[in-house]
């Protein structure tokens, strides 16, 4: 049975927990980094992003956010190091974002906002907004190949990293984060291109598909670990 979710008054987070129990668990994200809580861990290794050989294949609007899907069939673009003891093939990456510029993401530091995140899931950005329009509306689809996720990282990969969940239903607590340091740059009007996007399918009531992002959730003991001496 597939359960109607959403970020709307009657379906949004605080009403999850009623399909997905788990929603109220010990695991769950986003979170808020405390940056001075945060412990520095030695042990940590350095990320290893693997991306050069990524091939992305289609940008689809789910109703709940875009993703922009890429080849998995084989190890052309992964990730490794830091605190991941296996190799992790970049599936999908999608974004949460709020109504206006203040607010957006959903891990937050310090309690500070940020316009947007991207769960991985600049200049690289542009060419996924510049699809947007072909996908307005719910089961929208486009192709959209050789696009460079490289283009989406930071210069630093300095990470703080915590044992959480996937912050969509079902919720699922099997989640390593790595969340970067530095955010990337991104302007008010790529935004607004952002927030022109339905939730709806086409030919229903028009919904704008804006602040589709998860509170924090409370770490319940949990430690978050950092790369950052």
């Amino acid at each position: 049975m597939s359960h109607h979710w959403g970020y709307g008054p009657d379906n949004g987070p605080e009403h999850w927990y009623k399909d997905f129990p788990i929603a109220k668990g010990n695991r769950q994200s986003p979170v808020d980094i405390d940056t001075r809580a945060a412990v520095h861990d030695p042990e940590l290794k350095p990320l290893c992003v693997s991306y050069e050989q990524a091939t992305s294949r289609r940008i689809i609007n789910n109703g709940h956010a875009f993703n922009v899907e890429f080849d998995d069939s084989q190890d052309k673009a992964v990730l490794k190091g830091g605190p991941l003891t296996d190799t992790y093939r970049l599936v999908q990456f999608h974004f949460h974002w709020g109504s206006s510029d203040g607010h957006g993401s959903e891990h937050t530091v310090d309690k500070k906002k940020y316009a947007a995140e991207i769960g991985d899931a600049k200049p690289g950005l542009q060419k996924v907004i510049d699809v947007l329009g072909s996908i307005k509306t719910k089961g929208k689809s486009a192709t959209f190949t050789d696009f460079d996720p490289r283009g989406l990282l930071p210069a630093s990969l300095d990470y703080w990293t915590y044992p959480g969940s996937l912050t969509t239903p079902p919720l699922l607590e099997c989640v390593t984060w790595i969340v970067l340091r530095e955010p990337i740059c991104v302007s008010s009007e790529q935004m607004m291109k952002f927030r022109q996007l339905n939730f709806n399918g086409e030919g229903e009531a028009e919904k704008p598909m804006v602040d589709n992002w998860r509170p924090s959730q409370p770490l319940h003991g949990r430690q978050v670990r950092t790369s950052i001496k």
